[in-house]
Protein backbone atom coordinates (compact mmCIF):
# COMPACT_ATOMS: atom_id res chain seq x y z
CA UNK A 1 0.00 0.00 0.00
CA UNK A 2 1.50 3.05 -1.09
CA UNK A 3 1.88 5.70 1.92
CA UNK A 4 -0.19 8.60 2.15
CA UNK A 5 1.57 12.15 1.96
CA UNK A 6 1.63 14.14 5.19
CA UNK A 7 0.11 17.38 5.39
CA UNK A 8 -0.28 19.64 8.14
CA UNK A 9 -3.63 21.85 8.55
CA UNK A 10 -3.51 24.76 10.47
CA UNK A 11 -7.15 25.02 11.42
CA UNK A 12 -9.88 22.78 10.71
CA UNK A 13 -11.47 23.58 7.80
CA UNK A 14 -15.31 22.93 7.10
CA UNK A 15 -16.38 19.18 6.62
CA UNK A 16 -16.54 18.80 2.60
CA UNK A 17 -12.73 19.97 2.30
CA UNK A 18 -11.87 17.77 5.38
CA UNK A 19 -12.98 14.83 4.32
CA UNK A 20 -11.29 15.12 1.09
CA UNK A 21 -8.02 15.82 2.91
CA UNK A 22 -8.49 12.41 5.11
CA UNK A 23 -9.18 10.39 1.90
CA UNK A 24 -6.13 10.88 0.37
CA UNK A 25 -3.46 12.38 3.24
CA UNK A 26 -2.19 11.80 6.51
CA UNK A 27 -3.68 14.81 8.03
CA UNK A 28 -1.97 16.62 10.78
CA UNK A 29 -4.66 19.18 12.34
CA UNK A 30 -4.00 21.93 14.93
CA UNK A 31 -7.26 21.61 16.53
CA UNK A 32 -7.53 24.81 18.98
CA UNK A 33 -10.11 28.29 16.95
CA UNK A 34 -6.76 30.03 17.85
CA UNK A 35 -3.77 29.99 15.13
CA UNK A 36 -1.35 27.86 16.02
CA UNK A 37 1.59 28.81 17.81
CA UNK A 38 4.72 29.95 15.63
CA UNK A 39 7.06 27.46 17.66
CA UNK A 40 4.52 24.50 17.21
CA UNK A 41 4.03 25.51 13.24
CA UNK A 42 7.58 25.67 12.91
CA UNK A 43 8.34 21.64 14.16
CA UNK A 44 4.97 20.66 12.78
CA UNK A 45 6.15 21.60 8.97
CA UNK A 46 9.60 19.60 9.26
CA UNK A 47 8.74 16.37 8.03
CA UNK A 48 5.43 17.75 6.17
CA UNK A 49 4.66 17.97 2.28
CA UNK A 50 1.85 19.64 2.36
CA UNK A 51 0.54 22.67 4.29
CA UNK A 52 -3.25 24.31 4.07
CA UNK A 53 -2.77 27.65 5.36
CA UNK A 54 -5.18 30.68 6.87
CA UNK A 55 -4.49 34.33 6.63
CA UNK A 56 -3.34 34.35 10.37
CA UNK A 57 -0.71 32.47 9.61
CA UNK A 58 2.57 33.96 8.86
CA UNK A 59 4.28 32.07 6.24
CA UNK A 60 7.62 33.03 5.98
CA UNK A 61 10.86 32.44 4.28
CA UNK A 62 12.11 30.73 7.86
CA UNK A 63 8.83 28.57 7.80
CA UNK A 64 9.33 27.83 4.47
CA UNK A 65 13.41 27.05 5.05
CA UNK A 66 12.30 24.64 8.03
CA UNK A 67 9.98 22.73 5.86
CA UNK A 68 12.15 20.64 3.58
CA UNK A 69 9.73 18.15 2.28
CA UNK A 70 7.35 20.98 1.81
CA UNK A 71 5.64 20.39 -2.02
CA UNK A 72 3.02 22.24 -1.78
CA UNK A 73 1.10 25.73 0.53
CA UNK A 74 -2.86 25.50 0.12
CA UNK A 75 -4.29 28.84 1.21
CA UNK A 76 -7.65 29.11 2.66
CA UNK A 77 -8.51 32.40 1.41
CA UNK A 78 -8.09 34.25 -1.73
CA UNK A 79 -5.54 36.77 -0.30
CA UNK A 80 -2.05 35.37 0.42
CA UNK A 81 -0.33 38.45 1.50
CA UNK A 82 0.78 36.10 4.45
CA UNK A 83 2.60 34.23 2.57
CA UNK A 84 6.61 34.58 1.18
CA UNK A 85 5.76 33.87 -2.41
CA UNK A 86 9.08 34.54 -3.41
CA UNK A 87 10.84 32.18 -0.51
CA UNK A 88 8.42 29.44 -1.81
CA UNK A 89 8.91 30.50 -5.74
CA UNK A 90 12.57 30.06 -5.46
CA UNK A 91 12.34 26.08 -3.76
CA UNK A 92 9.80 25.18 -6.56
CA UNK A 93 6.72 25.02 -4.14
CA UNK A 94 3.29 26.22 -5.98
CA UNK A 95 0.94 28.73 -3.85
CA UNK A 96 -2.78 27.71 -4.08
CA UNK A 97 -5.68 30.47 -2.80
CA UNK A 98 -9.42 30.22 -3.47
CA UNK A 99 -11.08 32.97 -5.73
CA UNK A 100 -13.97 32.89 -7.45
CA UNK A 101 -15.89 31.30 -4.97
CA UNK A 102 -16.32 33.80 -2.06
CA UNK A 103 -16.94 36.79 -4.72
CA UNK A 104 -20.09 36.90 -4.64
CA UNK A 105 -20.32 36.26 -0.76
CA UNK A 106 -17.63 38.95 -0.13
CA UNK A 107 -19.66 41.53 -2.21
CA UNK A 108 -22.76 40.77 -0.28
CA UNK A 109 -21.59 41.26 3.10
CA UNK A 110 -19.72 44.94 1.70
CA UNK A 111 -22.88 46.11 0.35
CA UNK A 112 -24.56 45.17 3.88
CA UNK A 113 -21.87 47.28 5.48
CA UNK A 114 -22.37 50.06 3.75
CA UNK A 115 -26.15 50.10 3.70
CA UNK A 116 -25.89 49.25 7.87
CA UNK A 117 -23.19 52.36 8.23
CA UNK A 118 -25.63 54.74 5.49
CA UNK A 119 -29.26 54.17 7.95
CA UNK A 120 -27.40 53.59 10.90
CA UNK A 121 -28.41 50.35 11.76
CA UNK A 122 -26.10 49.06 14.21
CA UNK A 123 -27.04 52.58 16.63
CA UNK A 124 -30.22 51.91 15.85
CA UNK A 125 -30.19 48.64 17.69
CA UNK A 126 -27.97 49.35 20.31
CA UNK A 127 -30.67 52.61 21.21
CA UNK A 128 -33.08 49.84 21.70
CA UNK A 129 -31.47 47.47 23.54
CA UNK A 130 -29.96 50.06 25.82
CA UNK A 131 -33.99 51.58 26.56
CA UNK A 132 -32.99 54.80 24.73
CA UNK A 133 -36.24 54.12 22.42
CA UNK A 134 -38.70 56.27 24.02
CA UNK A 135 -40.97 57.76 20.64
CA UNK A 136 -41.11 58.33 17.30
CA UNK A 137 -38.57 61.22 16.87
CA UNK A 138 -38.80 63.23 13.23
CA UNK A 139 -34.80 63.77 13.84
CA UNK A 140 -33.77 60.53 15.49
CA UNK A 141 -30.78 58.84 13.86
CA UNK A 142 -31.23 60.26 10.46
CA UNK A 143 -29.05 58.36 7.74
CA UNK A 144 -28.08 58.82 4.08
CA UNK A 145 -29.89 57.34 0.79
CA UNK A 146 -28.18 55.06 -0.70
CA UNK A 147 -30.62 54.94 -3.64
CA UNK A 148 -29.06 57.32 -6.28
CA UNK A 149 -25.39 57.88 -4.37
CA UNK A 150 -22.31 57.88 -5.58
CA UNK A 151 -20.23 54.79 -5.20
CA UNK A 152 -16.39 54.63 -5.53
CA UNK A 153 -14.81 51.30 -5.73
CA UNK A 154 -10.79 51.02 -5.13
CA UNK A 155 -9.89 47.67 -7.04
CA UNK A 156 -11.81 46.21 -9.54
CA UNK A 157 -10.91 42.66 -9.40
CA UNK A 158 -13.37 40.14 -9.17
CA UNK A 159 -15.25 41.06 -5.96
CA UNK A 160 -14.82 44.75 -7.20
CA UNK A 161 -16.76 44.21 -10.39
CA UNK A 162 -19.40 42.40 -8.09
CA UNK A 163 -19.59 45.20 -5.99
CA UNK A 164 -20.20 47.87 -8.83
CA UNK A 165 -22.78 45.34 -10.06
CA UNK A 166 -24.83 45.92 -6.50
CA UNK A 167 -24.46 50.11 -6.66
CA UNK A 168 -25.95 49.93 -10.45
CA UNK A 169 -28.67 47.36 -9.03
CA UNK A 170 -29.19 50.91 -6.47
CA UNK A 171 -29.10 53.35 -9.55
CA UNK A 172 -25.97 54.58 -8.32
CA UNK A 173 -23.40 56.16 -9.99
CA UNK A 174 -20.29 54.43 -10.05
CA UNK A 175 -16.74 55.35 -9.89
CA UNK A 176 -13.91 52.87 -9.84
CA UNK A 177 -10.17 53.62 -10.15
CA UNK A 178 -8.20 50.88 -11.40
CA UNK A 179 -6.39 51.39 -14.81
CA UNK A 180 -5.48 46.89 -15.57
CA UNK A 181 -9.80 46.93 -15.44
CA UNK A 182 -10.85 49.83 -17.18
CA UNK A 183 -12.54 48.21 -20.02
CA UNK A 184 -14.29 45.48 -17.64
CA UNK A 185 -15.82 48.26 -15.49
CA UNK A 186 -17.23 50.55 -17.93
CA UNK A 187 -18.52 47.60 -19.29
CA UNK A 188 -20.61 47.17 -15.84
CA UNK A 189 -21.27 51.09 -16.69
CA UNK A 190 -19.52 52.34 -14.15
CA UNK A 191 -16.57 55.75 -14.66
CA UNK A 192 -12.75 55.46 -14.44
CA UNK A 193 -11.69 57.71 -12.45
CA UNK A 194 -8.07 58.69 -10.82
CA UNK A 195 -8.17 57.76 -7.04
CA UNK A 196 -8.23 61.63 -5.76
CA UNK A 197 -11.65 62.42 -8.19
CA UNK A 198 -13.24 59.24 -6.68
CA UNK A 199 -12.67 60.34 -3.10
CA UNK A 200 -13.80 63.79 -3.62
CA UNK A 201 -16.81 62.82 -5.31
CA UNK A 202 -17.98 59.56 -3.92
CA UNK A 203 -20.99 59.52 -0.65
CA UNK A 204 -19.35 55.85 -0.41
CA UNK A 205 -16.16 54.92 -0.83
CA UNK A 206 -15.48 50.88 -0.82
CA UNK A 207 -12.32 49.29 -0.75
CA UNK A 208 -10.97 45.74 -2.97
CA UNK A 209 -7.87 46.20 -3.70
CA UNK A 210 -5.04 43.84 -2.53
CA UNK A 211 -2.74 44.52 0.30
CA UNK A 212 0.73 44.96 -1.78
CA UNK A 213 3.22 47.31 -0.98
CA UNK A 214 1.90 49.89 -3.49
CA UNK A 215 -1.47 49.76 -1.72
CA UNK A 216 -0.13 49.55 1.78
CA UNK A 217 -1.22 52.70 3.61
CA UNK A 218 -2.99 54.02 0.07
CA UNK A 219 -5.52 55.68 2.54
CA UNK A 220 -4.04 57.84 5.18
CA UNK A 221 -4.95 61.40 6.06
CA UNK A 222 -4.31 63.11 2.93
CA UNK A 223 -6.66 60.48 1.18
CA UNK A 224 -9.71 61.08 4.03
CA UNK A 225 -9.50 64.81 3.89
CA UNK A 226 -10.01 64.67 0.38
CA UNK A 227 -13.23 62.84 0.99
CA UNK A 228 -16.61 64.46 1.85
CA UNK A 229 -17.61 65.07 5.46
CA UNK A 230 -20.59 62.92 4.54
CA UNK A 231 -18.94 60.27 2.97
CA UNK A 232 -18.49 57.17 4.49
CA UNK A 233 -15.80 54.33 3.70
CA UNK A 234 -16.01 50.57 3.66
CA UNK A 235 -13.00 48.18 3.95
CA UNK A 236 -13.26 44.49 3.30
CA UNK A 237 -9.98 44.29 1.53
CA UNK A 238 -7.22 44.24 4.28
CA UNK A 239 -6.56 46.39 7.52
CA UNK A 240 -3.28 47.80 6.34
CA UNK A 241 -4.81 49.15 3.21
CA UNK A 242 -5.59 52.02 5.70
CA UNK A 243 -3.80 53.80 7.88
CA UNK A 244 -5.56 53.69 11.35
CA UNK A 245 -4.27 56.01 13.39
CA UNK A 246 -5.76 58.74 10.41
CA UNK A 247 -9.35 56.85 9.84
CA UNK A 248 -9.63 57.30 13.98
CA UNK A 249 -8.95 60.95 13.50
CA UNK A 250 -11.25 61.21 10.85
CA UNK A 251 -13.90 59.67 12.43
CA UNK A 252 -13.41 61.70 15.70
CA UNK A 253 -13.24 65.10 13.95
CA UNK A 254 -15.52 64.41 11.37
CA UNK A 255 -13.68 64.89 8.18
CA UNK A 256 -15.60 62.02 7.19
CA UNK A 257 -18.85 60.70 8.55
CA UNK A 258 -18.54 57.00 8.74
CA UNK A 259 -16.32 53.84 8.70
CA UNK A 260 -17.63 50.32 7.80
CA UNK A 261 -14.62 47.55 8.86
CA UNK A 262 -14.73 44.15 8.18
CA UNK A 263 -11.02 44.25 8.39
CA UNK A 264 -8.49 46.03 10.78
CA UNK A 265 -5.00 46.61 11.14
CA UNK A 266 -4.17 45.10 13.38
CA UNK A 267 -6.59 41.98 13.92
CA UNK A 268 -8.02 41.34 16.15
CA UNK A 269 -8.85 44.75 17.71
CA UNK A 270 -9.69 44.80 21.68
CA UNK A 271 -12.95 46.10 22.76
CA UNK A 272 -10.51 48.79 24.62
CA UNK A 273 -9.42 49.78 21.03
CA UNK A 274 -10.52 53.74 20.19
CA UNK A 275 -12.26 52.99 16.98
CA UNK A 276 -14.45 50.84 18.75
CA UNK A 277 -16.05 53.11 21.26
CA UNK A 278 -16.74 55.44 18.16
CA UNK A 279 -20.63 55.01 17.17
CA UNK A 280 -19.70 55.94 13.46
CA UNK A 281 -17.82 52.80 13.00
CA UNK A 282 -19.21 49.63 12.39
CA UNK A 283 -16.38 47.04 12.95
CA UNK A 284 -17.11 42.98 12.28
CA UNK A 285 -14.47 40.56 12.77
CA UNK A 286 -13.26 39.50 9.23
CA UNK A 287 -16.27 37.44 8.03
CA UNK A 288 -17.31 38.95 4.60
CA UNK A 289 -16.71 35.64 3.07
CA UNK A 290 -18.59 33.62 6.27
CA UNK A 291 -22.16 32.27 4.54
CA UNK A 292 -22.11 28.27 4.37
CA UNK A 293 -22.15 27.85 0.94
CA UNK A 294 -18.91 30.28 0.58
CA UNK A 295 -16.99 28.67 2.81
CA UNK A 296 -17.74 25.30 2.42
CA UNK A 297 -16.84 25.89 -1.40
CA UNK A 298 -13.58 27.50 -0.31
CA UNK A 299 -12.65 24.43 1.74
CA UNK A 300 -12.89 22.19 -1.45
CA UNK A 301 -10.74 24.17 -3.60
CA UNK A 302 -8.20 24.90 -1.17
CA UNK A 303 -7.87 20.48 -0.53
CA UNK A 304 -8.13 20.66 -4.69
CA UNK A 305 -4.90 22.58 -4.74
CA UNK A 306 -3.56 20.64 -1.89
CA UNK A 307 -3.73 17.54 -3.67
CA UNK A 308 -2.93 18.54 -6.80
CA UNK A 309 0.45 19.92 -5.64
CA UNK A 310 1.12 16.12 -4.07
CA UNK A 311 0.60 14.32 -7.50
CA UNK A 312 3.00 16.76 -9.01
CA UNK A 313 0.13 18.22 -11.22
CA UNK A 314 -0.42 21.95 -11.79
CA UNK A 315 -2.81 23.85 -9.09
CA UNK A 316 -6.39 24.76 -10.55
CA UNK A 317 -5.75 27.81 -8.58
CA UNK A 318 -1.65 29.01 -8.72
CA UNK A 319 -0.69 32.36 -7.54
CA UNK A 320 3.00 32.15 -8.40
CA UNK A 321 3.23 29.95 -11.76
CA UNK A 322 6.20 30.57 -12.40
CA UNK A 323 6.88 27.45 -10.81
CA UNK A 324 5.88 25.48 -13.73
CA UNK A 325 8.30 27.19 -16.23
Amino acid sequence: MQKRPRIYVTREIPAAGMQILYEYCEVLLWRDSLPVPRETLLGAVADVEGLLTLLSDPIDATLVAAAPHLRVISQYAVGYDNIDIAAATARGIPVGNTPDVLTTATADFAFALLMAAARRIPEGDANVRQGEWHTWGPQTLLGQDVWGATLGVVGLGRIGQAMVRRGRGFAMRVLFTDPRCKAEGEALGAECVSLETLLAEADFVSLHCPLTPETRGLIGERELRMMKPTAILVNTARGAVVQQEALLRALREGWIAGAALDVTDPEPLTPEHPLVGLPNCLITPHIASASVAARTQMAIVAAENLLAGLRGERLPHCVNPQVYR
